[in-house]
């Protein structure tokens, strides 16, 4: 075998790792969970690589200071729904991915995948 035959091998099972490694971080999420609030800021944004981007401003009682709460968000359906739902409260089921490699799938580790809008009215 020569050198070349060796590189390419080389080259072949770190491809087949970064791929695999790729399919677990995307598969198999790290936690998931609800979180209330307002939203607070939705936007897309990127410059190459688009992505829609929030926070929630998570509030105990009236007159403290929220907890903000960054998350990002991947279906152009839920993105809609958050760009509807701001101004009102809302409960944002989510997904917590760890180690996704770069920035283009997201700026944050949370994904939204449902958002539940909460009646004020009595």
């Amino acid at each position: 075998m020569n050198w070349r035959g060796a590189v390419r091998g080389i080259v072949i099972v770190a491809l087949f790792a970064v791929g695999a490694a790729l399919i677990v971080a995307f598969n198999w999420s790290y936690s998931d969970g609800n979180r209330a609030g307002y939203i607070q800021k939705f936007s897309k944004k990127g410059w190459l690589c688009k992505t829609y981007e929030g926070e929630l401003a998570m509030t105990t009682v009236p007159g403290v200071a929220p907890v903000l709460w960054p998350f990002s968000v991947w279906d152009d359906r839920v993105a809609d729904e958050l760009s509807r739902a701001m101004g009102k409260r809302v409960i944002l089921h989510y997904k917590e991915y760890r180690y996704i490699p770069t920035s283009c799938f997201g700026d944050t580790d949370y994904f939204v995948d449902k958002v539940e809008v909460q009646d004020d009215s009595p």
